[in-house]
């Protein structure tokens, strides 16, 4: 019960946190607007990898909308929400072996709320984005 009390806490606080610039654009959608403010750069606003930096990366950006076609149907979000947040991986160093940031350690950092509840829900609205800007 209290877990869910948190997790409600951190959805209010995450859109008072993103809400701000996309209230007037009606609804807030609080997983594009962490989109376009953590992700776009590299993967491009439309998550086909063709962000602004995308030439002055080693290892091209993959396309975002294309996760549940390479895999088989299926969203992978487990996988996805293991990249963004970094911990699971081997890799070393805040980019570590890959030039994606390790979002979750930067989100953690920025965290003021109780068990890395923001982090948590930022993470959470991302991969809510990303499974819905999936190509059929």
């Amino acid at each position: 019960m209290q877990k869910n009390s948190y997790r409600m806490m951190g959805l209010l606080l995450a859109s008072a946190f993103t809400a701000g610039p996309v209230f007037s654009q009606g609804k807030p959608d609080i997983g594009k607007s962490e989109y376009e403010a953590s992700c776009a750069s590299c993967h491009g606003v439309s998550g086909k990898g063709d962000g602004a930096l995308y030439k002055q990366l080693v290892t091209p950006p993959s396309d975002l909308t294309t996760l549940l076609k390479r895999n088989g149907g299926v969203f992978p979000s487990q996988r996805v929400r293991e990249a963004i947040d970094g911990r699971r991986s081997s890799e070393i160093g805040p980019h570590g072996l890959r030039e994606m940031p390790v979002w979750g350690r930067i989100y953690r950092d920025e965290d003021t709320q109780p068990y890395e509840l923001h982090a948590r829900v930022r993470i959470d609205a991302l991969i809510d984005y990303l499974a819905r800007i999936q190509v059929k």
